[in-house]
C-alpha cells in the first residue's frame, strides 16, 4: 500500500513538473515573439515634430509659442501611443510693475520671498504621453484626433506675470487635444506626411492673486499646430 502512494506521488511531482516547464515553454516563446518584432523593427515608430502657437482666452490670457518632439509607436492603422518634450514659450503679456516696495507683491508666510523676480516671458518645459487617433488611411489625406496629456515646469526661480496675478515655478498639469488634418509628402513612403491642426492647450499651476491670495490657476489658449510625422 505504501509503495503504491508513493509511486502515486511520484508520478504526480513528475506530471506537475513536466506541466510547468511545458507553461514555462510556452511563456518563453510568446515572450520572444513579443520582442522579435521590436528588434525587427515590425512595431512600426513613429516619430513627429511640431510647432504651434496658441493665444490666452480668459482673465489670465496667456499666451505660448510651442516646439515639440514625439516618439512612438503605431499600432494598427489607426492608433498611435508614444511620449514626447517640448519647449513652450509663454508671453504673459504684463509689464513688471512697483515691486521693490512689497506692492501686490506674493507673500510667503508673514513675509516676501526675498529671491521674488518676475517676468512678462517665462519657459515651460511640457513633458507628456501622447495619443493619436487616425480616422482613415495613411495613402491619402486623412483626419487624426491627437492627445497629449502630462505635466509642465516653469524654468528657473523667477516668476511669470498675467493680468491677474503671479504663475510660480511649480509643476503644472498639461493637456493638449489637436483636432487636424494628415496629408502625406511622399508616394513611396507614406509614414511621411505633413500635419495641420487646431489646438487648445490647457496649464494648470499654482498662482498668486495680485489681491494677496494663494490657489491653484488654470491657463487657456487656442490656436493651431503645424508638424512633420515620419
Amino acid at each position: 500500500m505504501k509503495r503504491s502512494l508513493k509511486l502515486i506521488a511520484t508520478s504526480l511531482l513528475l506530471g506537475s513538473a513536466a506541466s510547468a516547464s511545458a507553461q514555462y515553454y510556452d511563456m518563453a516563446n510568446q515572450l520572444v515573439s513579443m520582442v522579435q518584432p521590436a528588434l525587427s523593427g515590425g512595431l512600426n515608430y513613429r516619430g513627429f515634430v511640431d510647432a504651434g502657437y496658441t493665444t490666452g482666452v480668459g482673465r489670465n490670457g496667456v499666451s505660448s509659442l510651442e516646439f515639440s518632439t514625439t516618439q512612438g509607436f503605431k499600432y494598427g492603422s489607426w492608433f498611435f501611443m508614444g511620449v514626447g518634450a517640448g519647449v513652450n514659450i509663454m508671453f504673459a503679456g504684463q509689464k513688471d510693475v512697483d515691486y521693490a516696495n512689497g506692492i501686490n507683491r506674493p507673500q510667503w508666510g508673514n513675509g516676501y520671498d526675498p529671491n521674488y523676480k518676475t517676468r512678462d516671458t517665462g519657459v515651460m518645459i511640457p513633458l507628456y504621453s501622447d495619443f493619436r487617433f487616425n480616422i482613415g488611411g495613411e495613402q491619402n489625406a486623412s483626419v487624426f484626433i491627437d492627445l497629449k496629456v502630462g505635466a509642465a515646469f516653469l524654468v528657473g526661480k523667477n516668476y511669470l506675470l498675467t493680468p491677474d496675478g503671479v504663475l510660480d515655478n511649480s509643476e503644472g498639469f498639461y493637456f493638449k487635444p489637436t483636432l487636424g488634418v494628415r496629408i502625406p509628402v511622399n508616394s513611396k513612403d507614406s509614414r511621411q506626411a505633413v500635419n495641420i491642426g487646431v489646438s487648445y492647450q490647457l496649464i494648470t499651476n499654482d498662482y498668486w492673486t495680485y489681491g494677496g491670495y494663494y490657489n491653484n490657476t488654470t491657463i487657456n489658449s487656442v490656436g493651431a499646430t503645424i508638424g512633420y510625422e515620419w
